[in-house]
């Protein structure tokens, strides 16, 4: 499952593989099932670094899993009790260190696909819509410039 606050990043979370999607800004009580009976899931990762986002996250996740936080949103308050309570181990993670080869290695066999992601290639000389365009989530995932 993958959610996001837009539809479009969601398409291509289908393309790449997600089973079910749920765009939370349309839908804010679509988790609301996932948080019964003490949680849903083994594993959450928030890749958003919104505190609103971690205490679903913390919410959903059933007693005794983990989350791993990518996002980096800045300080957060914590719903401690929660965490405490349901056993939840929280990870932080950030990249390029050791998964950064294993990435390499995956896509050089093809193991991972990541040409949906790739919404856009400009040349190096249109940098200046390149970057506006990767700047509106509405519309990119990921923009190349080619030189």
């Amino acid at each position: 499952m993958a959610t996001d606050l837009l539809s479009a990043p969601l398409l291509t979370a289908r393309r790449m593989g997600a089973d079910r999607t749920l765009a939370v800004s349309e839908d804010p009580d679509a988790l609301r099932g996932y948080a019964l009976d003490k949680g849903h899931f083994d594993v959450v990762f928030e890749a958003s670094g919104s505190a609103a986002a971690l205490k679903t996250a913390i919410e959903v996740a059933r007693p005794g899993a983990t989350i791993v936080q990518l996002g980096l949103g800045g300080d957060v308050t914590l719903p401690l009790s929660a965490l405490v309570a349901k056993e939840i181990a929280l990870r932080g993670t950030f990249r390029f260190q050791e998964e950064f080869p294993l990435a390499v290695e995956l896509l050089g066999r093809g193991a991972i696909d990541p040409m949906p992601l790739l919404t856009a290639t400009l040349p190096a000389a249109e940098a200046v819509a390149a970057f506006e365009l990767a700047g509106d989530r509405s519309r990119a995932m990921k923009v190349q410039l080619a030189f």
